[in-house]
């Protein structure tokens, strides 16, 4: 490969790589496999065919308190021992004289990412689906059972209002994340404050992932979660949080409220349910899973802060080759901020 790869100084890289990746060798081929929507990912190749994965933040329009490489491996480093299914980490690279940013590399893993539902039911069979749900409730609650400080991820964050500041930090970004000409009427502000309004009380101090979904996961051939990906926004907090989100993203067939821009793996044939994913959860979490609408909520509104920012960067011109059509995501901001409406007027 030559040495035009956006957000890659291929030369610097490939000789940082040789220095600090065991048994690499050059040259190096570098192919983007995720990009422009968080931190972006590139399959790393060498001469003897070996692969690994480097993560870093993205080209341009990056925010102070966002897309953290050190962080992001410290988690990784903390967790894979704990005996989390995550790559392992391999080398990290705080001197931006290589690279421009800082950026990680750890172990390629293998396996099936499911991003929508023909690619779900082309890859697995009907029975690995159905086998899905449990096994990534199951693994989100081995997670949250970890105990930050012994796994030496105690000082991460701060161990009490998470949601509290989870509303702080979304709404901060979503302001900042302002496109001329894009409004969303004030809904998105509406809906933070009334979530702030009816904060349930906190259960647990976990280890949140933040993103914990079907496509942030790599399945084996029988359904079983290899690996979790896209630790870029962890931290210690709530619990439930993560699977109020996994339950938002975890659409039925039919459902009215998508989160995904597109079509959902789960809505293909034979995955479990959103409410069979949650009783998994409650079973192996031993938590009270009664308050999980309002996580949902919550999660649906903090995809909508999300989503904007996605769509500033891309404005900005942030895609690193990752172009895919944004034209939608205004009207999808806005859709998130009303489902979010919707679900916590439902709760009685």
């Amino acid at each position: 490969m030559g040495e035009d790869v956006t957000g890659i100084d291929v030369p610097r890289v490939s000789a940082w790589l040789v220095a600090n990746v065991k048994g690499s060798t050059a040259p190096f081929s570098f192919e983007l496999i995720a990009g422009g929507r968080s931190n972006l990912t590139f399959r790393v190749t060498d001469a003897a065919g070996g692969q690994w994965a480097l993560r870093r933040p993205p080209v341009s329009h990056v925010l102070p308190t966002a897309h953290d490489m050190v962080r992001e491996h410290t988690v990784l480093s903390a967790v894979g021992p704990a005996g989390i299914p995550v790559p392992t980490t391999v080398a990290l690279c705080t001197d931006e004289a290589v690279n421009e940013r800082p950026f990680y590399v750890m172990s390629f893993v293998e396996g099936h990412i499911l991003r929508d539902a023909t690619s779900a039911a082309a890859e697995l069979e009907l029975a690995a689906r159905g086998h899905v749900g449990h096994h990534l409730a199951t693994t989100l609650a081995q997670l949250h059972a970890l105990d930050p400080d012994a796994i030496g991820l105690g000082g991460l964050a701060r161990h009490d209002g998470y949601i509290e500041r989870q509303l702080r930090r979304w709404r901060g970004q979503y302001d900042q994340m302002h496109v001329d000409g894009v409004e969303h009427g004030g809904l998105v502000e509406e809906v933070g404050e009334a979530l702030a309004k009816r904060i349930p009380p906190q259960q647990r101090v976990s280890v949140v992932h933040g993103d914990y979904r079907l496509d942030n996961t790599v399945l084996a051939d029988d359904g079983r979660v290899r690996a979790i990906l896209d630790w870029e926004i962890c931290t210690l907090g709530d619990p439930l949080a993560d699977i109020g989100l996994l339950c938002v993203y975890w659409s039925d067939p039919g459902d009215n409220q998508v989160a995904l821009v597109g079509n959902a793996p789960t809505t293909a044939p034979g995955f479990a349910t959103r409410d069979e994913v949650l009783a998994d959860y409650a079973k192996a979490s031993g938590l009270d899973c009664s308050e999980v609408p309002y996580y949902m909520a919550f999660g649906y509104w903090k995809l909508a802060c999300i989503l904007q920012g996605v769509y500033a960067r891309y404005v900005a011109g942030a895609t690193a080759g990752d172009a895919g059509s944004v034209d939608s995501f205004p009207a999808h901001v806005t859709a998130l901020a009303e489902s979010a409406r919707s679900r916590l007027g439902s709760i009685t």
